[in-house]
């Protein structure tokens, strides 16, 4: 007998804690009744799935085609040794990167769907994935700041954030790092505000990829986006997720920031992330 699907909200204005279903297994009309659910709260929240490579890659693909199967975010190399956190590592610049609040590939041509993160090891304390939410973060915006943003735009670029925390990658045969990202076209430009395909409801498009607001000065740019992010990533429109071994956790890139959270980098953090390809009409952004 198929158990019953739990749903416990978590303290913000997103997210969702399941519990119940076993995701490897998922019959057709649990997956239908889970992908409501991932619309209407945009983050949901798997315990205890303990889910293999093969098993998440195979739960991601039912929620379309996959931008990339499955990679690590780790500060374990394959030998099992720690990476050195001394600025020397291609991987660890990445995982530090990650710590600003972004969404995924919107420095790409089309951005990103969603994602399935798994979490494999995790340390005693610290590396929690904090989510914000831009829809709430819209809605909340005042007439005037809504007037002054609806129909400006931003581009981004892997780049200009990477730059901007002052990492520099080898981008040669000796960086372990496998260059995604690093495309070398000229950066898509995306509106400030967009319209969720599925849903209808307009969030913000910002983060630490996001700058060079066109019609804006440099300055008048990044201080319009670091207010709107500072405005948006706070409660209760955020929630740091505090990982366990076989966690699983969705999420609704199209309208929701993330970060991971720092942690002593001398413990072992081995977490997987396979990212779900964007619909090519509602998610392409064109050059500037």
């Amino acid at each position: 007998m198929t158990p019953p699907l739990s749903v416990q909200t978590v303290d913000a204005t997103f997210g969702a804690v399941i519990k119940g279903p076993k995701l490897a297994t998922l019959e057709a009309s649990e997956f239908a009744r889970l992908y409501d659910l991932w619309l209407d709260y945009a983050l949901l929240i798997f315990p205890d799935q303990h889910l293999t490579n093969a098993e998440q890659i195979t739960f991601a693909k039912r929620f379309g085609a996959l931008e990339f199967d499955i990679a690590a975010l780790s500060n374990v190399k394959e030998d099992g040794s720690l990476r050195p956190d001394d600025g020397s590592d291609d991987i660890m610049k990445i995982l530090h990167g990650n710590m600003g609040w972004h969404c995924d590939s919107t420095y790409m041509p089309v951005q990103a769907k969603g994602a399935v993160f798994t979490a494999h090891v995790v340390p005693s304390a610290g590396g929690e994935t904090g989510f914000a939410d831009m829809r709430a973060a819209y809605d909340a915006l005042d007439d005037e700041m809504k007037a002054r943003i609806e129909g400006l735009s931003a581009y981004h670029s892997l780049y200009h954030s990477e730059a901007k925390a002052g990492h520099v990658y080898k981008q040669d045969k000796d960086s372990e790092y496998s260059g995604y990202g690093f495309h070398g076209q000229d950066p898509p430009l995306r509106p400030l505000v967009k319209t969720h395909p599925e849903t209808g409801r307009k969030s913000l498009v910002i983060g630490r990829h996001a700058y060079g607001i066109p019609g804006l000065s440099e300055a008048e740019s990044e201080a319009l986006l670091d207010e709107l992010v500072t405005f948006a990533c706070r409660p209760p429109r955020v929630y740091h997720h505090h990982w366990t071994a076989g966690d699983a956790i969705l999420w609704d890139n199209r309208c929701l920031l993330h970060q991971a959270c720092p942690w002593d980098m001398s413990e072992p953090r081995v977490m997987y992330h396979s990212r779900i390809a964007g619909d090519p009409v509602s998610e392409f952004a064109a050059h500037g």
